[in-house]
């Protein structure tokens, strides 16, 4: 389930749950979880593309608000 939080916006894919709590914290790790979760719900491959395009267009914390971003972290 997806949480909204006062002055962040929903994730652009709020169906799609991704546990990052108490997980591997490496950044391909979290790629790689994010991507196949979206792979998993059937997003479109450039979709993926994208998103792993801006996961990797900045620092460890541009790479965790993406994933943010992009699906429900759990």
């Amino acid at each position: 389930m997806a949480r909204e939080f006062i002055g962040i916006d929903a994730p652009k894919y709020p169906e799609i749950e991704v546990a990052l709590v108490g997980e591997d914290g490496n950044a391909v790790a979290i790629m790689g979880r994010v991507s196949n979760a979206l792979k998993k719900a059937g997003v479109s491959q450039d979709e993926i593309n994208a998103y792993l395009d801006e996961s990797m267009s900045g620092d460890y914390d541009n790479l965790l608000a993406t994933a943010v971003k992009w699906v429900a972290v759990a």
